[in-house]
């Protein structure tokens, strides 16, 4: 990723929980119990304990939690790597680990275009030929499919 981008990087973010928080084995997310003591027999954070606690730090920063759910990291991934990274549907749905040949219903577009979008092109300039591209290539400033 470009130097600017590094902070998500899931390797990086990986690496650094895995050394600030000292795991030697087992699981790496567990689960959590009373006066927040992780559990020492090493059980695993349930998806609803983790959304709870998502929810939580959203709440702390201000931030409305009803329209997240665990769902929300992978649909976020994928408007991202579309809108922002350019990436085609095919390497998008190789890296949700979707088969391209199997979405039924546009199992896709459930992922790509969410209630809360804001459109950026005004539906009279759809066809313009003339307009600036929507999203520009964070990497050469062009509408294209950077490496």
């Amino acid at each position: 990723m470009p130097p600017e981008l590094a902070h998500l990087c899931a390797v990086r973010a990986y690496s650094r929980w895995v050394h600030f928080g000292g795991v030697q084995e087992g699981y790496l997310f567990r689960k959590i119990r009373v006066n927040d003591r992780i559990a020492e027999d090493n059980e695993p954070m349930t998806s609803e304990q983790f959304l709870e606690m998502f929810r939580l730090n959203l709440c702390e920063i201000g931030v409305n939690h009803i329209p997240y759910g665990t769902h929300s990291f992978r649909h976020g991934g994928c408007q991202w790597l579309s809108v922002e990274r350019r990436w085609p549907l095919r390497q998008i749905c190789e890296w949700g680990g979707w088969s391209s040949t199997e979405f039924t219903h546009l199992t896709i577009v459930k992922y790509l275009i969410s209630w809360n979008d804001n459109p950026s092109v005004n539906r009279a300039d759809f066809c313009n030929m003339h307009r600036p591209p929507t999203v520009a290539c964070p990497t050469c400033g062009r509408s294209c499919h950077c490496a």
